[in-house]
């Protein structure tokens, strides 16, 4: 017996077959034989569609806030390792401080 081995389909592929399942314009079993894809796939896809579909629209708009503290200490921390370079180029060079 020969092996047969599954299909993988990427995210836009099954997107595009969900799409079309949730128009309604063909029959499950045409767009199944269209894509290539098992009947009851069509199906899972075009109800995980659906069911997520209200989550594409819940975040707000406009620009994340930011992070205060974070933005600060990695600056801080940026400062010490300059420092740090600052002072060893100084030392290897000669220069006096």
């Amino acid at each position: 017996m020969s092996e047969r081995k599954r299909k993988i389909f990427s995210s836009q592929q099954k997107a595009k077959v969900a799409l079309e399942a949730v128009r309604g314009i063909k029959t499950v079993n045409e767009i199944a034989q269209e894509f290539g894809v098992h009947p009851t796939q069509v199906g899972l896809w075009k109800k995980e569609l659906q069911e997520q579909a209200a989550g594409l629209f819940e975040a707000k708009r406009g620009p994340k806030p930011v992070d205060q503290s974070a933005s600060t200490e990695r600056l801080y921390s940026e400062i010490g390792r300059l420092k740090m370079e600052l002072d060893w180029l100084k030392k290897k060079s000669g220069i006096a401080q």
